[in-house]
């Protein structure tokens, strides 16, 4: 399972849905980078969270979000939409409580849903070392 910064450095942060903690641990699993964790839970946002992460290149986006959708369906998740999935620049994962976004670098750098969302808590997240 991942772990933000947060807990490495002792802290604990608020419980993190399982289902989320899935989709993190998917896409770090394909290499995905810069994975970072919004919490939106108390923003009067339509989500809980925002997972954002960072594919080099195309068949790597959808490798990422291809593997997101297996490992939540292996749960029972599916999600409500889909879209970008053919482009590949940004694909958006919709599952209500959470939502993963899979960016290529410069449409993330384009859209910035970082700083769009700047007052949210947000969390890097990276692979647990085993």
């Amino acid at each position: 399972m991942a772990k933000t910064d947060a807990q490495r450095a002792g802290h604990e942060p608020a419980p993190i849905p399982e289902e989320v903690r899935t989709a993190v641990d998917a896409a770090l699993g394909r290499q995905a980078t810069r994975v970072t964790l919004m919490d939106l839970r108390g923003l009067g946002a339509f989500t809980d969270f925002f997972v954002t992460c960072t594919g080099g290149n195309i068949r790597q986006v959808q490798a990422i979000a291809d593997a997101i959708e297996a490992a939540l369906k292996a749960e029972g998740r599916r999600p409500a939409h889909v879209e970008g999935y053919d482009r590949a620049e940004w694909i958006l994962l919709d599952y209500f409580d959470f939502i993963v976004h899979v960016f290529m670098p410069d449409t993330r750098e384009f859209y910035s849903l970082d700083r769009l969302w700047g007052t949210a808590p947000r969390s890097e997240m990276a692979a647990e070392v085993r």
